[in-house]
């Protein structure tokens, strides 16, 4: 599993050869004479500023990038690529009285043993498919498995057309608010694991 850090000050050329692989499972490599194919699945994990200052959208201190020097830094890393990766987080910063809460939160055992019994309910769901996790679904697999009611099909419906979403971000949101549901241990996707998916796609807005 590779991290890449600063994804914006990797060579754009290096980044697009990640599409294939990561879309398909697979890279092929192409020579005169032959044209061979391996596998290659993996999972991608990056990292990157808001901007080349860091403080875009800081709650407390002031970016000093122009626009465009925002949209510049950001236009580093391609459209396409961004769509393949299923989850866009922005980690915003942690106040100090917030570090300093006495929270209760969820213990890593109790986080392992849902995302254990996820995986199993993956597993049982495609024992016959050839495949062993909803984020190896085809299109027409995600049809069948990640059907959504009127409420959900309109919530996403909205979010296509104010967000300018893509074709395969619609999948991949389809095939995340799936996994969701698996963790919550439930057998339909709800409205509420359509809405979470969907805050995780969140780079690849349109503009």
């Amino acid at each position: 599993m590779p991290f890449l850090d600063e994804l914006p000050e990797f060579e754009r050329r290096g980044l697009e050869v990640l599409r294939e692989p990561m879309e398909t499972g697979e890279i092929s490599i192409s020579r005169a004479a032959r044209q061979v194919t391996f596998p290659a699945r993996f999972q991608v994990v990056a990292a990157m500023n808001p901007c080349p200052c860091g403080y875009y959208n800081h709650p407390e201190k002031e970016c000093v990038c122009g626009s465009g020097q925002v949209q510049r830094y950001l236009n580093k890393v391609s459209g396409p690529l961004l769509d393949r990766i299923d989850l866009h987080v922005e980690v915003t910063p942690v106040s100090f009285d917030e570090m300093t809460q006495n929270r209760k939160s969820e213990s890593s055992e109790t986080i392992r043993d849902r995302v254990t019994a996820a995986r199993e309910i993956q597993h049982a769901r495609f024992k016959d498919q050839g495949i062993h996790s909803n984020a190896m679904m085809g299109s027409q697999m995600v049809k069948e498995v990640c059907q959504i009611n009127e409420a959900g099909k309109t919530l996403l419906k909205t979010a296509m057309e104010r967000l300018g979403l893509s074709a395969r971000a619609y999948d991949r949101i389809l095939k995340v608010s799936r996994t969701i549901a698996d963790l919550d241990g439930k057998e339909n996707i709800g409205i509420e694991h359509l809405a979470e998916a969907i805050q995780y796609r969140s780079l690849d807005r349109e503009g």
